[in-house]
């Protein structure tokens, strides 16, 4: 390997904490300690699953700890005790992060899902915003070894929105980056994005300059991990039909988004698909500016100044994980400005120990000035990031 340069240094959107099992029991008031999510052993396995009120996970805590990991997904960490110490200690992160050479990584929950949805399952409105609250408390203590090298995402209690909006001032006041919203209300009950009922989370939003990630996963999971189909098919294919099945739910949601209104009464307000990819953009921005020419949206909707591709470019960013096709192929129609790079550590799509490779094999033939930023330079300025003053430490692999 070459000697490490300040340049070879790279931005990661999407990586995810190990919640350690005592975040809620030692951070809520006492009269929700045993109704507060815990941990739960098998004492005849080992095996260690989160208990959100009523639900017990389907999976074991280490099926969102991987990475690393000796034997091929479905094999996975069984219990806290075997999952890598850099998936949930952020000093060892840290030095994972030397390895690879990324400078600065975003954070993403697992427990409460990927948009708060599992703490829906709580019922009591009081204890479901305290456990959003103490999340959120947690991530900022969690990044005290070296705040400039992390991206604190809040998450939000989306099923009260002035509570949202409140939330979000509080957090961007102790050093969250982003913030974390569901990207399809409606299949929790709520309303749909058009609704002016979430136009105080967008203030919220906008007025603290935070963005706003739309992360896979932030829906109902009727149809991917069900118990039918990991008896019939398996852990291992269930997982490669959720996983697709997610990236394109993102894709619908962007659709959703470009007709929404939100994008022309908010123009300063930026969006990102979060671990969906990016080869499937090109497409629903072509197929939504047929649309609304098709429709006549603008005619109907005159606060509609722009063709949603081009709401898009102003506003929008799409994170890719393992692609190369599309950021080798397709940069120029979704536009290298728009583009986010993601290892989604410590996930089963992750990338490890194959991080720099991935990364040559779709930005190999790049410019230099499209390649820094993709990799770092969209994502610093996203997230007011400040750039390094020393090479990585290693040479990065």
């Amino acid at each position: 390997m070459s000697t490490p340069k300040i340049q070879d240094w790279v931005i990661d959107t999407d990586t995810h904490i190990s919640e350690p099992g005592d975040l809620w029991t030692s951070r809520l008031p006492a009269r929700f300690k045993e109704s507060a999510p815990q941990i739960v052993r098998d004492p005849k396995t080992g095996v260690e699953t989160w208990q959100i009120g009523n639900m017990n996970t389907l999976m074991p805590v280490g099926f969102t700890a991987v990475a690393g990991w000796p034997d091929p997904f479905p094999a996975a960490p069984k219990n806290m005790d075997e999952v890598p110490k850099a998936a949930y200690d952020a000093t060892a992160r840290l030095e994972h992060m030397d390895r690879v050479g990324i400078w600065a990584a975003a954070l993403y929950p697992n427990v409460g899902g990927f948009g708060s949805q599992a703490f829906l399952n709580l019922k009591d409105p009081e204890l479901m915003l305290a456990c959003v609250r103490a999340y959120n408390d947690f991530v900022i203590d969690w990044i005290s070894p070296n705040p400039q090298r992390f991206i604190p995402i809040l998450a939000t209690p989306f099923w009260d929105v002035e509570a949202s909006a409140a939330e979000i001032e509080r957090c961007a006041k102790i050093g969250h980056k982003g913030v974390l919203f569901t990207g399809e209300p409606q299949s929790h009950g709520m309303p749909i994005l058009a609704s002016r009922h979430w136009d105080p989370l967008w203030e919220a939003a906008r007025a603290c300059d935070l963005p706003v990630s739309f992360h896979i996963g932030t829906g109902t999971f009727d149809d991917g991990f069900t118990p039918e189909r990991i008896k019939t098919t398996g852990v291992g294919r269930t997982n490669g039909f959720a996983a697709v099945s997610l990236f394109l739910d993102n894709g619908k949601q962007l659709t959703d988004l470009l007709f929404s209104g939100i994008l022309p009464r908010y123009p300063e307000l930026k969006f990102l698909s979060v671990e969906a990819g990016i080869g499937f953009i090109p497409f629903i921005l072509e197929a939504c500016d047929y649309t609304f020419v098709y429709g006549q949206v603008r005619e109907a909707n005159p606060e509609f100044v722009l063709k949603p591709s081009e709401y898009f470019a102003r506003q929008v960013y799409g994170c890719y994980i393992f692609e190369e096709h599309a950021p080798r192929e397709l940069m120029d129609s979704i536009g290298e400005d728009n583009i986010l790079f993601e290892t989604d550590y410590p996930h089963p799509v992750s990338l490890y120990g194959n991080v720099r490779k991935k990364i040559d094999a779709a930005l190999g033939k790049a410019t230099p000035q499209a390649r820094r930023k993709v990799l770092f330079e969209n994502a610093a300025k996203l997230y007011k990031v400040d750039a390094p003053d020393v090479a990585p430490p290693v040479p990065v692999g």
